[in-house]
């Protein structure tokens, strides 16, 4: 070992550099990031060769006087936090005064600005291996411009880990979209090797900020989303959530947002998969555009190089308040309650012709039936259609006959009732059964097929976990109850957690430092192996302080009592029970999901229909 010395500045900002500059992407997010905390209105971005050859950053912003200039390119210079309280609260993007440091030590920098109120503007240069930065006078609007060129020319081990053109570019690209979806009163626009990306105006309004989403996310993500906006306990949480059947195969349309900061947290990620656990089909990625506002006190962003993580002083209440705000949105999603679509989402979809789960059209029709006739409980009464029928039969009239064992359609154009448009229910009336899978229905856009098994298997399944939670859950006690070797952290945490245990059927004693015993099990749960199934929540209470493995491996059975107990393929419906079918889908939550995920029904509109037969042409 050589005896210890100080770095060069010029080798400790390459090796901060390491930390913050990783490729083009990474400076184009220090450089919005600037741009934003002065304020800008305007940030004009230009590339080439995604980054490598050019990177020009220029915005409207507050400026820097000529004195700052040079010092802007110091290492932990910033004008953004003054004490150490400020960094308590910390409400800017950038603060810790490195990344122009870093990105100056690995390419040929070169910043003009022009300081608000100023005569004129004056820039700086500086290059890699030569720290010393030269100034002079320049034009200049009011803002700034940063010209990074060539970079990594001084680095050449760093510049061969860099990837193609292309998938450089694409890095590059998502986040000038994720800091767009950011700030939508600022306006963006992005050209690559000459050619124009995108230009987004700013977003004033609710109409225009969804026309952003729809530029960033793609329309059909606009189309086949729900709106929310929930505030509770100093926690704000508002933006798009993708329904289930908008599913992805990769996590890649997940945007989550905590006071204006793009951020991915375990913490989020467990919250949401929870939210989704009981609607998404296995394997699939939900799709979400959120963003949660709350006091930067209670938040620490300072936990990461790239502050990409945070950490929150009560992740338990976080974590809490998106779950059940996610979870609420999702099961409240019924038919009828289609997600309105703006001009940029209609015409982008218009061509695709089969929506999935939702109604292309925007008219919100009443969940109840005509007046003075027979409405659907919001509670369904018990899990057999047959035995609501009798409330059925005064709407729809006597059941129709079966159709023969050679027809595949039952009963063909059957009268439909005398009723008036505005008071066609969302899924409106039996017409049909095909192949006696399907049931097809005509409401007052068109064309309703439903999977009738899968419709069944929900609607049964949320009966059943509705009778669970009136009965509460059952303890069994054990003949020879169970030992637990833990660590003496679990053990306090099981103690602690003692009581809500407790009401979930499970009794648990403390019998030294570092084990359990388990004397009760839920009733249920009886086959599953109690042990590991403590050990699972447990570390889930450790790592998010909350768990719900015990109420999923419930809803697995649940599921599976109700999967069996649901009408199979290949049974002959009455119209009768296909209009049950549907209304009780209409009051059901989650029914657009089986238990596992799947679409329960599709629609086609009259238009779409027309198109497909090429009717008006």
């Amino acid at each position: 070992m050589s005896r210890i010395h100080l770095l060069s500045p010029r080798l400790a900002n390459q090796i901060a550099a390491g930390e913050v500059v990783e490729r083009p992407a990474s400076v184009i997010k220090e450089l919005l990031e600037n741009s934003l905390d002065a304020g800008a209105q305007r940030i004009d971005i230009e590339v080439e060769q995604a980054g490598v050859k050019l990177l020009r950053v220029r915005d409207d912003g507050s400026g820097i006087v000529e004195d700052d200039l040079p010092l802007a390119l110091s290492r932990h210079a910033t004008s953004k936090i003054q004490q150490l309280d400020d960094l308590e609260r910390v409400s800017t993007l950038g603060f810790r005064g490195e990344a122009l440091a870093s990105v100056s030590s690995v390419s040929r920098l070169t910043m003009t600005s022009c300081a608000a109120g100023a005569d004129q503007g004056w820039q700086v240069e500086t290059e890699g291996r030569d720290m010393a930065p030269r100034l002079q006078p320049a034009a200049h609007p009011q803002g700034t411009t940063v010209e990074v060129r060539d970079l990594f020319f001084n680095t050449p081990a760093r510049r061969k880990f860099l990837r193609t053109e292309k998938t450089e570019f694409s890095h590059l690209e998502e986040v000038v979209k994720r800091l767009a979806l950011s700030r939508f009163d600022v306006a963006f626009s992005l050209r690559h090797n000459g050619r124009p990306v995108f230009n987004l105006r700013p977003a004033q309004t609710e109409q225009e900020a969804r026309r952003r989403v729809a530029t960033v996310c793609g329309p059909a993500f606009v189309e086949q989303s729900v709106t929310l906006d929930e505030e509770r306990g100093g926690l704000r949480l508002w933006g798009w959530v993708g329904l289930p059947t908008f599913s992805r195969s990769q996590a890649d349309l997940q945007y989550f947002f905590v006071n204006g900061r793009m951020i991915k947290d375990k913490l989020v990620a467990h919250a949401v998969r929870q939210a989704y656990r009981d609607v998404l089909f296995h394997g699939r990625h939900p799709t979400f555009v959120l963003f949660m506002e709350l006091d930067p006190g209670v938040v620490d962003v300072n936990v990461h190089p790239t502050k990409h993580e945070v950490r929150f002083r009560d992740g338990r209440m976080v974590h809490d308040f998106l779950f059940s705000t996610l979870h609420r949105a999702l099961a409240d999603q019924r038919p009828g309650d289609a997600p309105q679509s703006d001009t940029v989402a209609t015409e982008a979809t218009a061509a695709s012709g089969i929506q999935t789960g939702v109604f292309s059209g925007q008219t919100h029709m009443p969940l109840s039936e005509p007046a003075g006739q027979w409405q659907a409980p919001s509670r369904p009464s018990s899990g057999n259609i047959a035995a609501d029928m009798a409330g059925y039969q005064a709407l729809y009239g006597a059941e129709g006959e079966p159709a023969s064992s050679g027809n595949p359609l039952q009963s063909v154009n059957p009268p439909l009732p005398r009723v008036d448009e505005k008071d066609i229910p969302p899924l409106g009336f039996a017409v049909a059964q095909l192949h006696g899978v399907y049931i097809l229905a005509e409401n007052a856009q068109g064309l309703i097929v439903v999977d009738m098994h899968a419709a069944h298997e929900r609607i049964t399944y949320e009966r059943l976990k509705l009778a669970m939670a009136d009965e509460g859950l059952r303890s069994q006690p054990l003949l020879v109850p169970e030992s637990l070797a833990l660590s003496q952290r679990e053990a306090d945490c099981a103690e602690e957690h003692a009581e809500w245990f407790q009401r979930l059927g499970f009794a648990l004693q403390r019998m030294g430092p570092e084990s359990m015993a388990i004397r009760e099990i839920p009733a249920l749960l009886r086959q599953a192996d109690a042990e590991q199934l403590v050990r699972d929540v447990l570390a889930d209470l450790l790592e998010y302080g909350s768990s719900d493995r015990i109420q999923a491996h419930q809803n697995e059975l649940l599921s599976t009592m109700a999967c069996h107990g649901s009408v199979r393929a290949n049974r002959r419906l009455t119209h009768a029970e296909m209009n049950a079918l549907l209304r009780d889908m209409e009051q059901t939550e989650r029914s657009g999901q089986c238990n596992h995920g799947r679409p329960t029904w599709t629609a086609m509109s009259m238009t779409e229909l027309d198109k497909l037969f090429l009717r008006g042409r």
